[in-house]
């Protein structure tokens, strides 16, 4: 079984408005509300995909009933852990000249609530994969990944992390069995500006010594880079098409990669699949269906 872990997942209110000013009564063109949360993209693209999940996290109030009942609809399974305090965010996300994102805070998260947690994650047996996406709210430990890891070694559970700065280089000890930095995220690390995909391979492979098994590097319109596990590297260009939406690609790489490695157990199958799933939703308005991923590559097959 596939379990994605989201700390702090949204309702994500995504408004279109034509030439949006400050300061005055802007009215909307377009309005979509979906589920929201790294790790809750990262099921809803491998459901797409035709591989089961379930989700994990914390949710609370209204907010937390309609993120549950949008996830149900969608065919996505999920055991959220109902917090007392607080509700489920939402984040505001406004297209028009500039995109511009205002995130919600999200519910007070209690000692008692992640010992929850612990006890979900006891029932992942050898085989199981766990993702580990996204940032985590301030009421929690900034060890919370590393400390799950810990928690869970030995167990054969291959274990995904996309997450930034320290919440990611304190789980390579632990030996991920992916993750997935974009160049920028991967040049904050190393204190280096990071443009080419000759600058992430050498980068990439930094982060395999310090202990990661697959390191997956996106780069937006430049591409991706894989370093996999048998020291072998990828590299794809990026797949050609119109921009749409840059929210949930990376997540979506990170779905379309477990599902082209359980699909084949081929690193390099995984790559691909991972870079046009990713690529597919930066394409859509909403996350990548099946049927985008492979019409998407059969275009760039043909060009």
């Amino acid at each position: 079984m596939i379990y994605t872990v989201t700390f702090n997942p949204s309702l994500d209110y995504i408004v279109s408005v034509d030439h949006f000013r400050s300061g005055t009564i802007n009215r909307t063109t377009k309005e979509l509300l979906f589920p929201g949360g790294k790790g809750i993209n990262v099921s809803i693209v491998l459901g797409n995909l035709g591989f089961e999940t379930i989700a994990l996290g914390f949710t609370a109030g209204f907010t937390g009933d309609h993120l549950e009942k949008l996830l149900g609809k969608m065919g996505v399974r999920s055991d959220f852990i109902r917090v007392e305090e607080g509700m489920s965010r939402i984040n505001v996300k406004l297209r028009s000249d500039e995109e511009t994102e205002i995130n919600g805070m999200g519910p007070a998260i209690a000692p008692e609530d992640i010992k929850r947690l612990y006890a979900q994650l006891d029932r992942l047996t050898e085989g199981d994969i766990l993702v580990l996406s996204g940032s985590i709210p301030a009421v929690m430990p900034e060890t919370m990944y590393m400390d799950i890891m810990k928690y869970l070694e030995g167990r054969g559970i291959r274990i995904a992390v996309d997450a930034t700065r320290q919440l990611l280089t304190k789980v390579l000890p632990w030996h991920p069995f992916l993750i997935k930095p974009n160049n920028h995220e991967l040049g904050e690390i190393y204190g280096v500006e990071i443009r080419t995909q000759d600058e992430v391979a050498v980068y990439a492979r930094r982060l395999q010594e310090e202990g990661a098994r697959n390191v997956l590097v996106s780069m937006a319109g430049d591409g991706a880079v894989l370093i996999d596990e048998n020291g072998q590297e990828h590299r794809s260009k990026a797949p050609q098409g119109k921009l749409r939406n840059s929210v949930g690609a990376g997540d979506s790489m990170v779905a379309g990669f477990i599902a082209g490695y359980l699909a084949n157990g081929s690193y390099e199958e995984a790559f691909k699949m991972g870079v046009f799933t990713g690529s597919a939703s930066a394409f859509s308005d909403n996350l990548a269906t099946k049927e985008e991923v492979l019409a998407l590559m059969a275009r760039n097959a043909e060009s």
